[in-house]
């Protein structure tokens, strides 16, 4: 039996080839459009059970055998499934851009809205009538034929364009290596990254270390590297990955024994043409169905009405951040001059320099902290944490799995039933796309006389063990898999057995971070911190000395990186508002201008950060960047609620507040408003106020 039509339990990783693909994918498409037939015959009635529940069941099948498809090409890439994929995701786009714009069925929608049945429904069914109703509105469903051909055919063009967007950025990333024999070159670099380096020269059968523009190579050496040539280099590579100066420059060696960059020559890498392309069909799509731009369709589904709304509030957040960013940064450069002899700061030395003043600053460096952070304590910290707010227990587990560091659990509750599962997959690779990012496997429903518990993938793309030690995180690291376990968690822990609402289903996307900020909040706690940390020689606890010094450095540069990502997130709604795609400005031209507005520090002219966005080109992000900071607000005051309690129970971990928050928002999955929920948790309105507190801004 081909694996990816086994819907009885786990996805059956082990066996999975390429070859099985297209026959399934071809046979679960047939079996949806006759779904979608029965579904809008006329004489089947405009009824819950007799039309949305079958469509449901088929359109599930083909989600979830698509999602393990889409999943292997993220984390396990090569040519052979890359060709299959581009080879069905037209099928896949075009079955749901067909689907979207389905009138019959629209038309049963409508009627199943107007019937008096729909009174009787429960308020997560209603919740699903009435975002079909606007989905269908927003797929095309009221255009006339010929715009409904032309909108379908963009929605195909743009799904081929953002997966080859993607591609050629692990393409990119992955074409850069960088061989030094000489380790004095690497001076100020920590041993277990030179040990990982040597590693990885050693794997390509060279001598000497490989340094990569891999996460956990190239953030190393922009941090430690008191080679500045080398920084220079590597900075330079990095952020032209993709762009137009891949096909033309080639990085030269750093001084005695530093071997040339080996870099991709091939125009086919540069995602300049694809950003274009890629915005001019989002605004011709917008206006088919009537809107003025991308970013008014965009919102159309989430907590924030217009752009305007958007821009004010970044320009807001931006002008409480700048006069912390300008300190920030004076400050740098200060420190730059006096202490290391830098007069002209460039950006290869900011998270360099960065780093030496937060050491003299606080006397601690990030390498020391990673040295408390071994994985298994990691872990065993964070599921204490998920035990304690909830209740439940995480236990390892087994299932088939794609690579052989892959991990899997079972979270379940006091009675020992099975709340959910998730795989980990924490280690960086060449096959894997860069960043961290959650997931769903299979979706919590009602199924007969069962309940469908949920699973989920949690990625992350961190330096994985190195002889015979075991990994080593930073506290950033650690912070990222919190803030992805808070997506897990969403999804795991809803109560809502509907499909379309159920875990982060129906969720608005400016919302959909406020999960997975909020546990982010539990990393700086000692009461938390104490049960994860074990320094990987001597097994002794963090220091509550040491944590002192990290909780004061903690908003160290907030007003700097607060900055930078309203940077990013008014690039992104500009770009999808108010630029025109067809003029003659590009989107370079754009973030040096929003750059020469917002920012304190600008990047050299080289730099190509838009080539390198795929949050916003490949990831699903378009016109919803500024989510991150929009959720931030909400996850701050959210977790305030349990700052507000923590004296009268004797600290934050509250399980009674815990088990508030996920009855009244992991819980409710997107079966109402998300600001509903809000509301429902805290009692009032969100504020901005614990964000700015959080962040030292207040």
């Amino acid at each position: 039996m081909n694996p990816l039509l086994d819907f009885s339990g786990l996805p059956r990783f082990a066996e999975f080839k390429p070859e099985f693909v297209t026959p399934a994918i071809d046979q679960l498409l047939a079996d949806a459009r006759a779904a979608v037939a029965r579904a809008e015959a006329a004489d089947t009635p405009a009824e819950w059970d007799a039309f949305v529940a079958p469509l449901d069941d088929a359109n599930e099948k083909l989600g979830r055998a698509w999602g393990q498809v889409s999943h292997l090409h993220s984390v396990m890439d090569s040519p052979e499934l890359r060709e299959v994929y581009n080879a069905n995701l037209p099928k896949i786009t075009v079955f749901y851009a067909e689907l979207g714009q389905n009138e019959a069925l629209f038309a049963k929608y409508k009627a199943l809205k107007a019937s008096p049945a729909y009174a009787a429904l429960s308020a997560p069914r209603k919740k699903i009538v009435e975002n079909e109703l606007r989905d269908f509105r927003l797929g095309g469903a009221e255009l006339p034929a010929d715009k409904k051909a032309r909108f379908m055919q963009v929605q195909e063009e743009l799904a081929q364009l953002s997966a080859k967007f993607e591609e050629n950025l692990l393409d990119a990333t992955n074409a850069f290596a960088l061989y030094i024999d000489d380790a004095a070159q690497l001076a100020g670099m920590p041993e277990d990254v030179q040990a990982m380096m040597k590693a990885a020269a050693e794997t390509d059968g060279k001598s000497g270390f490989k340094i990569t523009l891999h996460m956990p190579s190239y953030l190393p050496v922009m941090q430690y590297a008191d080679n500045r040539d080398l920084r220079e280099q590597v900075y330079r590579a990095y952020v032209t990955r993709a762009s137009e100066f891949g096909k033309t420059e080639h990085p030269q060696g750093v001084g005695h024994g530093c071997k040339d960059a080996e870099v991709s020559t091939t125009v086919l890498l540069d995602n300049t043409p694809l950003i274009g392309s890629i915005l001019r069909l989002r605004r011709e799509a917008a206006e088919l169905l009537g809107f003025k731009s991308y970013a008014e369709v965009s919102l159309a589904a989430k907590m924030a009405d217009t752009p305007v709304e958007v821009l004010k509030f970044l320009d807001e957040l931006g002008a409480r951040a700048r006069p912390y960013a300008e300190k920030d940064y004076a400050e740098l450069k200060a420190f730059a001059r006096n202490e290391l002899g830098l007069s002209d700061l460039q950006a290869w030395d900011n998270t360099y320099v960065s780093e030496k003043l937060s050491v003299a600053r606080y006397s601690f460096s990030d390498q020391e902290v990673k040295q408390y952070f071994p994985e298994p304590r990691v872990l065993a910290g964070l599921f204490k944490l998920i035990e304690t707010l909830y209740g439940l227990h995480v236990r390892e587990d087994s299932a088939p799995v794609w690579h052989p560091d892959v991990k899997f659990y079972t979270l379940t509750d006091h009675a020992g039933q099975r709340v959910g599962q998730f795989y980990l997959d924490m280690y960086a690779r060449a096959s894997k796309r860069g960043g961290a990012w959650m997931d769903d496997v299979i979706t919590r429903r009602k199924k007969a006389d069962d309940i469908q518990t949920p699973v989920a993938y949690l990625n992350c793309n961190f330096s994985g063990p190195v002889g015979d030690k075991p990994a080593l995180f930073t506290h950033d690291e650690v912070i990222t898999l919190f803030h992805e376990a808070g997506h897990g968690l969403h999804h795991l822990l809803t109560q809502i057995e509907e499909l379309g609402v159920s875990g982060i289903n129906g969720v608005e996307w400016d919302a959909v971070e406020l999960p997975s900020q909020f546990m982010e909040n539990f990393c700086w706690e000692w009461d938390v911190l104490k049960h994860m940390t074990a320094h990987v020689e001597t097994g002794e606890t963090l220091p509550r000395a040491l944590f002192d010094k990290m909780l004061a450095a903690k908003n160290f540069q907030s007003g700097l990186q607060t900055l930078r990502q309203i940077e990013f997130a008014s690039f992104d709604m500009h770009l999808h508002d108010d630029f025109d795609p067809n003029g003659p400005r590009s989107a370079q031209d754009l973030i040096d201008d929003i750059r020469k507005k917002v920012a304190v520090i600008i990047p050299p002219a080289y730099n190509r950060f838009p080539n390198n966005f795929s949050h916003i080109f490949a990831g699903g992000y378009a016109a919803g960047y500024y989510s991150y900071k929009w959720a931030e607000v909400l996850s701050a005051d959210a977790y305030a609620l349990f700052e507000d309690e923590a004296e009268g129970y004797g600290g934050v971990l509250n399980p009674e507040v815990g088990h508030r928050f996920w009855s009244e928002i992991l819980a409710q999955g997107g079966a109402r408003p998300a600001l509903e929920s809000f509301k429902a948790f805290r009692g009032r309105e969100p504020t901005i106020d614990a964000l700015l507190r959080h962040n030292g801004m207040a």
